[in-house]
């Protein structure tokens, strides 16, 4: 299983459970690229709107700096046939917008951009926007897998991850993104029992007598009534 397949699977399991970093507003979304398809903002006073107009019409990272992140994001989220890669998706720009709205965010991320030119003149006697794609992927090696890091890129590694997680954030709070994931969102089902492979595995059927109240479109909005016994009563 490659990294973009384990990507998939960490958000599928969970997003539900806060994994995620605050993404963006709809506002923001509409600036980014990020608005899902039919989408609609939702309300915001006036004060939130004039805040994020404000950081929008700004910008944290420098030409050089997010010449750097478009080389590392579309590393560790590249274009395979199912989606697109990050830079496509403006994900630098995300996280631009992240640097803003968070300020926290800011000296861990410019420090870490800072450590690429440095450790890519230590190795290698030039500026990382420079390197071949070789190069970047040794010096992307020594921090993108915790366990296996030398202790001494310890803080490169903290950073990484900071950087991973901003990259998968903006990724996956897009349609694109929420397309390869199949997200199917807040849309309408039918639920007419639990599938009859997985009840003939073991040896189970569906309660005939509970048939008629299955979920169905047309009954969403009917309340069962059940007595102590589990019996439905209406």
């Amino acid at each position: 299983m490659n990294r973009r397949e384990n990507l998939k699977l960490l958000f599928t399991g969970s997003i539900g459970a806060g994994l995620l970093m605050t993404g963006c507003e709809p506002e923001e979304q509409i600036a980014t690229g990020q608005l899902l398809e039919g989408g609609t903002p939702g309300a915001r006073t006036a004060e939130e709107k004039e805040r994020d107009a404000k950081l929008l019409a700004d910008s944290f990272f420098t030409e050089e700096e997010r010449k750097k992140l478009d080389t590392l994001i579309d590393i560790i989220m590249p274009a395979d046939s199912e989606s697109p890669a990050a830079t496509e998706l403006n994900v630098t720009d995300f996280m631009d917008f992240m640097m803003l709205d968070q300020p926290g965010y800011q000296t861990p991320m410019r420090g870490g951009l800072m450590w690429l030119d440095f450790e890519a003149d230590e190795k290698f006697g030039k500026p990382f926007n420079e390197l071949s794609k070789d190069q970047v992927i040794e010096i992307v090696e020594l921090v993108a897998w915790p366990d296996k890091a030398d202790p001494a890129y310890e803080g490169g590694v903290k950073w990484f991850n900071l950087l991973r997680n901003l990259t998968c954030t903006g990724y996956f709070t897009t349609e694109a993104g929420w397309k390869y994931m199949g997200y199917q969102g807040n849309t309408p089902n039918v639920w007419d029992g639990i599938p009859q492979q997985v009840l003939d595995k073991h040896g189970l059927s569906n309660p005939s007598q509970y048939e008629e109240f299955y979920l169905k479109p047309e009954d969403r909005a009917k309340v069962v009534q059940w007595d102590e016994q589990g019996n439905i009563i209406g």
